[in-house]
């Protein structure tokens, strides 16, 4: 490991990529696992039969039909297959999937798309098959790098077949990302510097650095609740921030997104989408879309949950939608500040003035400013600063 002096949060100063357009997004939900995670809240369920991968598939094909003639004219930039554990489906099953895209939409020269997979789902021939399919990048659940935390975390792979998987990754897809959990249970700073160090030799552009929550309903929150699981306090977890801020930063991975670190040029162009606040499609059991709507304004539209109540709500009405409601200018404004404050980027100004119908108060923004939590790029664009990361959902209560 190399070796530097430590810097307070406050005197980091964050590369800051370019500003872009959001590009219009497709993101398809398998939510389907071979076995539920203790900190998991996702959409996900376990079977213990074999899935009907062909009717599901031909339910993509009916709800992406559907959300396709909402948004006629837009060009797709990029796919994201999400889960669940989106590996599990048969290479067959990928293909039929984008193609499906691929007839509703255009799809942009170079488009993006992302598999989810984790390593004990990964074998070279399913791999190379999603390859062939149309998959670029690959997102590996692996979580961590040590096998006591890996089991504690109940994940069913072990170091070994996680570094497996990421050198199978490096070898037939383009780009590839896999994600890491820190902030455990009797997790230490210099524990976590030495283990994202040997990620940051393993990885090859983009990482996804995510501190441990405890999310209500997970066996994690019952555990916790009953003193059985300690966390990492508020002082341990903002060190914890710190020392992933410095290390990725040192090594040419720096933050662009709040839990994201990639080479320049490198960032999820899908996640982009979501924290520029772009309109996306969102198919399958308990996706959510931002779609347009005939009135003009933009929707929020979620689905059902669960797998076979949508499966069959989408055969009986092609949709299995079960809200789908207009926003107006000033939730769109919220959400773009939630979303884009994210991003080291942070967000443009004169896109949320022209949705919100005013300016921030400037007094908020000077005690913000204060504070070292928020700074201007130029005039007509914020951002949040490394030390305002730590507390963005205040900063974002106070701004919004």
């Amino acid at each position: 490991m190399n070796m530097m002096m430590p810097r307070p949060l406050s005197q980091i100063r964050p590369y800051t990529p370019p500003a872009g357009e959001p590009g219009f997004g497709v993101y398809i939900h398998w939510p389907f696992c071979a076995s539920k995670c203790p900190y998991c809240d996702f959409n996900s369920h376990v079977r213990h039969q074999p899935v009907d991968q062909a009717r599901f598939v031909e339910a993509f094909r009916r709800e992406i039909a559907s959300q396709g003639r909402r948004t006629k004219g837009e060009i797709v930039t990029s796919i994201f297959l999400g889960g669940g554990t989106p590996s599990l489906m048969e290479p067959a099953t990928v293909s039929a999937i984008l193609e499906a895209v691929a007839a509703q939409w255009t799809v942009a020269d170079g488009a993006e798309i992302t598999l989810e997979a984790n390593p004990t789902s990964v074998e070279a021939d399913r791999f190379r098959g999603y390859r062939a399919a149309g998959v670029n990048r690959v997102s590996l659940g692996v979580q961590a790098l040590n096998d006591a935390d890996l089991k504690r975390l109940g994940r069913m792979h072990d170091v070994d077949q996680a570094m497996g998987a990421i050198r199978l990754a490096r070898e037939i897809f383009p780009r590839l990302s896999f994600d890491l959990i820190y902030a455990r249970p009797g997790q230490s700073v210099s524990e976590w510097e030495r283990e994202l160090s040997e990620a940051i030799s393993l990885a090859a552009d983009h990482l996804s650095l995510y501190q441990l929550t405890i999310e209500e309903g997970t066996i994690f929150h019952a555990l916790h609740k009953a003193g059985k699981l300690v966390v990492p306090d508020g002082e341990l977890s903002a060190e914890l921030y710190e020392a992933t801020q410095q290390l990725t930063l040192f090594h040419g991975l720096p933050a662009y997104e709040i839990s994201n670190h990639a080479a320049p040029g490198a960032e999820s162009r899908h996640n982009l989408t979501y924290w520029r606040y772009g309109l996306y499609a969102g198919i399958g059991p308990g996706a959510h879309a931002r779609l347009p709507g005939e009135d003009g304004a933009r929707h929020a539209v979620s689905n059902e949950k669960h797998p076979e109540t949508w499966l069959k709500m989408v055969e009986d009405w092609d949709s299995g939608e079960v809200e789908d409601e207009a926003l107006e200018s000033y939730q769109q404004a919220d959400e773009l500040m939630l979303m884009g404050l994210r991003l080291v980027e942070g967000i443009d100004l004169k896109r949320w003035r022209k949705l919100a119908g005013r300016d921030i108060d400037p007094a908020v923004e000077a005690e913000l400013t204060g504070h070292g939590m928020i700074e201007r790029l130029g005039p007509d664009r914020l951002r949040a600063t490394p030390t305002g990361m730590l507390v963005l959902d205040a900063v974002v209560a106070d701004l919004a």
